[in-house]
């Protein structure tokens, strides 16, 4: 039986974790985000692949490669969040579940950052709890499966 994969992406910036804004990101790289990932996917009995991108054009190209290897992605866009509609659309193309992730709890920041414009093509959105939301995503793509609820689909309230 082939293990079930799950592709991590994340946007620009996320490589300057660990030295960008510790008092909002905390401490530790995206490498330590990564290692964790790993180790949860082996004790769930899965696969993740973690890639980070600062161009918003090699982000899409993965994301548009994703369904011939993935069952899932989880992804923190960054600032692409909030105005990419290139993002958004490359999301809803790859027919897969996708979980928008973010470290900070969003809502109690800028204004800019309240508006997703991904947010409606992912099947949910995790934030808030550090560099655990990524953990928390893997967990609900695994179980996603799990579930016979059509509230779980993109769109769908």
């Amino acid at each position: 039986m082939k293990k079930r994969q799950f592709l991590v992406v994340s946007g620009p910036n996320l490589n300057l974790l660990g030295s960008r804004k510790i008092s909002i990101y905390g401490e530790g790289s995206l490498e330590d985000i990564h290692k964790g990932l790993e180790t949860r996917a082996r004790e769930l009995g899965v696969a993740v692949e973690c890639r980070q991108f600062n161009s918003e054009g090699a982000l899409i190209d993965c994301l548009q490669a994703a369904p011939e290897k993935f069952e899932g992605v989880i992804i923190n866009a960054g600032a692409l969040a909030h105005y990419s509609y290139a993002l958004r659309s490359a999301i809803g193309a790859m027919l897969l579940p996708c979980v928008e992730v973010y470290i900070s709890n969003v809502h109690a920041r800028e204004e800019f950052r309240h508006k997703s414009v991904i947010a409606p093509v992912c099947v949910g959105v995790i934030g808030g709890f550090g560099k655990k939301s990524y953990i928390l995503a893997l967990e609900a793509l695994v179980n996603l499966g799990h579930y016979d609820d059509d509230s779980l689909q993109p769109g769908v309230a």
